[in-house]
């Protein structure tokens, strides 16, 4: 064996020594991925709203479904907001609703953790697991629609469907004909550790906002 072919080797076996070292493991807390007809209606009565003043005849209201003032007769356009892992803690969440509110229009964010302890993780895990978990997701969205279709606030022909991180994927693959567009946040639409095929659906004609930084710690080159 040659000097040079020894370096190589070397090189080849310190790269790969590094690139395991520097590889982070998730953890995975076990429980269940199927809505209950509880944790269904929890889903959505634990929602969090945000209700434009026309709807709530004063001050824009923020918060959740249940706690709801009373509305009024209007009809408003409405957002749909799949929040991510973390769930509807982060506060950008509810400054971002406002925002729309602030517009005219409401937005819904179903609660996915109204099913209780259901499965949680660190990333990354297995793209089974994950898996697993965006079907569960996308169910979350016909549940969310279906209880939208009794609310006579909701413009059903001026919805838009969003979400982030966790959240995006069932956006970006829903393959129905409600919505008159979509947004994600935080989900690059690709293929990566994070699905077995990205199996994005979104109509080509459909007016889509995704955005992603350059620095996301999921799904960028600065991940390792």
């Amino acid at each position: 064996m040659t000097i040079k072919t020894i370096s190589i080797a070397i090189a080849i076996a310190t790269s790969c020594s590094l690139a395991s070292a520097q590889t982070p493991k998730g953890e995975i807390k076990a429980g269940p991925l199927v809505h209950t007809a509880e944790s269904s209606a929890g889903l959505v009565n634990e929602a969090q709203v945000a209700f434009p003043a026309p709807l709530v005849q004063g001050a824009v209201y923020v918060g959740p479904l249940k706690d709801a003032p009373k509305l009024s007769s209007a009809k408003v356009p409405v957002v749909i907001f799949m929040h991510g892992s973390s769930g509807l803690g982060l506060k950008a969440i509810g400054e971002w609703q406002q925002w729309l509110a602030s517009l005219g229009i409401a937005s819904i964010a179903p609660n996915s953790f109204a099913l209780r302890d259901r499965m949680t993780y660190s990333s990354p895990i297995d793209k089974e697991t994950y898996e697993k978990l965006h079907a569960f997701r996308a169910t979350e969205i016909d549940i969310t629609l279906k209880a939208l279709q009794q609310m006579s606030w909701a413009d059903k022909s001026k919805m838009v469907l969003s979400g982030t991180s966790e959240g995006s994927v069932p956006v970006a693959r829903y393959t129905g004909k409600e919505f008159a567009g979509r947004i994600m946040f935080a989900w690059s639409c690709e293929d990566n550790y994070f699905v077995t095929a990205h199996k994005t659906a979104i109509p080509d004609d459909q007016p889509t906002l995704n955005i992603i930084s350059s620095t996301d710690p999921y799904f960028s080159p600065s991940n390792t």
